[in-house]
């Protein structure tokens, strides 16, 4: 964290452009940028101090509570970031109660019969991006139906919208979150001597829940460090002036003391609930199970049909490969906000381009990009694989991070565009990876087929080439595809904010921004890339799910063994060969331990 501070300090050195030309145009448009006045403006920044003269006067102010002025505005930055942080822990406070309203009838079923229902319509639901969810309902319920406020913050009714649209992914997330760890705990072996011993069911679904509730407050903090970053993207669409829109129209802007105020604001906010969650953890757990290494059982995987992504990935190969037969730049003035016809299938767009070429050639695009960031996020997961020791602290920090706040400071850097957006998704999307090809070193390690090798005098280097690095590299990069429309979706959500591909670029996220602006004169044009984000994001929830099939021998439950008759065997003597699954995304690292621990009562 001290590293991201600092590199928040460095701000106005690490982005590479003069800061006292951004300063000079805000302040006199007119006046030529003359070396006499930008050097003026540089002494009056202290901009002429050096890159540790900067960071040094950065910190002593930001130690007797001054943030600076704001180099747009000239305004002071404290009283900005504060007045935008209270408009956003408002509708983050709103969006935590919508959420546990959305979670509630997700779980109750896990609750009162021991089994999950509703667990794809509770992935699909957490999966769709908050800035999508944001115009489909500022589409009905505010232009069509007119019941509720587009955009502003006058009033109660204009938190409704924007509450809504953060909090149902979160519930859904929260909801499935409960729903799948409550039965896997609910066939431990305590519970069957509670219910032995005469308990009463209720009793035993509340320690149930308290069993489960210390390994999930991480996953709870994850939720809330969501929401931070779902913010930036729902304040921008309707107009709210949050910490997240200041922060995205100071980066925009190159407003760069206002931009150092929102990062650490938004730092905070995830730090907070990190640490929110570790001390409800240990409260929970109590001092005799805190080093226990009490994790859940690996959850039942839900069964999709595999005809469900056939069908999804036909239909967006059908219009990818329909779109990219078709000129994605040529103009038909004539044709502006054309509705769908034979000419133009999809419609056309404010400058009559056609919207179905422009669709398909920025899915090119956007999953070209995604799958080189899968790519790199699976080389760096093998490297730090084998050294989870040193990666767990990068790994928090990557995980406290959201791709919007990450794609914030790296356009303040790099400034907007494709490669920014990458970059940014790159930095916190490989963790997932890294813990998972951690496991599974640690599970080949331990097999008793290496021990063999070894026995039969086979070297570290070819135990490592020819045995361990092939038993994770295959697992871990099925894990990656799977995490592919995932990562398309985070670089859409930067191209929507304006952080990622620019014009006339036709990236999925891109399009979707563009269309924004006339979506009430030409719906069908402006929906298409959402319907076409809501398919990918739909297609990923499949896949994930596809990928967490159990083995056969793994299918049936413990409990289901006929009494009396122990479990087999291996013959002594028997060498095993190494086994690796291939682990989903939603399965922790701490799987490997499953503890039959009764919760403390």
């Amino acid at each position: 964290m001290a590293a991201v501070v600092a590199a928040v300090g460095l701000l106005p050195w690490l982005s590479g452009r003069d800061p006292a030309l951004t300063v000079l145009r805000a302040r006199s448009a007119e006046q030529a940028p003359t070396p006499e006045a930008l050097a003026a403006v540089r002494a009056g920044l202290g901009l002429d101090a050096g890159p540790a003269g900067l960071l040094g006067g950065w910190l002593v102010r930001l130690l007797h509570g001054d943030l600076g002025v704001s180099w747009v505005s000239g305004t002071g930055v404290l009283p900005t970031v504060a007045a935008g942080l209270g408009v956003s822990l408002t509708l983050m406070g709103a969006a935590l109660a919508v959420a546990l309203l959305v979670a509630t009838p997700l779980a109750a079923p896990a609750l009162l019969r021991g089994r999950a229902t509703g667990g794809t319509v509770a992935a699909v639901l957490a999966a769709v991006p908050e800035f999508l969810l944001a115009l489909v309902l500022l589409l009905t319920a505010g232009v069509w139906l007119g019941w509720l406020p587009t955009s502003g913050w006058a009033g109660p009714a204009h938190l409704v919208l924007p509450a809504v649209t953060l909090g149902v992914p979160a519930g859904a997330l929260l909801g499935r979150l409960v729903a799948d760890a409550l039965p896997a705990v609910l066939e431990e072996r305590w519970v069957e001597s509670w219910r032995g011993a005469g308990i009463g069911r209720w009793r035993i679904t509340g320690a149930a829940v308290r069993r489960a509730l210390p390994a999930l407050a991480g996953q709870f903090a994850m939720v809330a460090v969501g929401l931070t970053g779902g913010a930036v993207a729902v304040e921008t669409v309707f107009a709210v002036p949050g910490i997240g829109r200041t922060a995205l129209g100071a980066a925009t802007s190159q407003d760069l003391p206002l931009l150092q105020g929102c990062v650490l604001a938004l730092l905070g906010l995830g730090l907070l609930a990190g640490a929110g969650a570790s001390l409800a953890r240990r409260r929970l757990l109590g001092p005799a199970s805190r080093e226990a290494g009490l994790g859940l059982p690996a959850p039942r995987p839900r069964r999709i049909p595999l005809a469900v992504p056939v069908a999804l990935a036909s239909v967006l190969a059908v219009v990818i490969g329909w779109g990219l037969l078709r000129d994605p730049y040529a103009v038909d003035v004539a044709a502006r906000l054309a509705a769908p016809s034979g000419a133009h299938p999809l419609g056309a767009d404010a400058l009559g381009r056609d919207v179905l070429a422009r669709l398909g050639h920025g899915a090119a695009a956007t999953v070209g990009t995604a799958a080189a960031v899968t790519a790199t996020g699976w080389l760096i997961a093998l490297v730090l694989g084998f050294v989870p020791g040193a990666a767990a602290g990068l790994a928090d920090i990557a995980n406290a991070l959201p791709p919007v706040l990450t794609g914030l400071l790296v356009a303040a850097v790099t400034g907007p565009g494709s490669g920014a957006a990458a970059l940014a998704v790159a930095l916190v999307s490989w963790p997932p990876l890294a813990a998972h090809a951690s496991a599974l070193v640690r599970e080949v390690r331990a097999s008793r087929f290496l021990a063999a090798q070894r026995a039969i005098g086979a070297g570290p280097l070819w135990v490592w080439t020819r045995h361990v690095l092939p038993s994770v590299a295959g697992p871990v990069a099925r894990h990656a595809v799977l995490r592919l429309p995932g990562v398309a979706l985070a670089l859409a959500s930067l191209g929507f904010l304006g952080l990622g591909a620019r014009p006339p670029s036709p990236e999925w996220g891109l399009l979707l921004d563009e269309s924004a602006d006339y979506v009430e004169r030409a719906p069908v044009p402006a929906l298409a890339p959402a319907v076409a984000l809501a398919l990918l994001a739909a297609l990923a929830v499949c896949l994930s799910s596809l990928g967490g099939t159990r083995r056969p021998q793994d299918r049936r439950s413990p409990r289901r063994r006929p009494a009396g008759r122990p479990p087999a065997r291996r013959a002594p003597g028997v060498l095993s060969l190494p086994h690796t699954p291939s682990l989903p995304p939603s399965v922790p690292a701490s799987r490997k331990v499953r503890s039959r621990v009764a919760p403390p009562s």
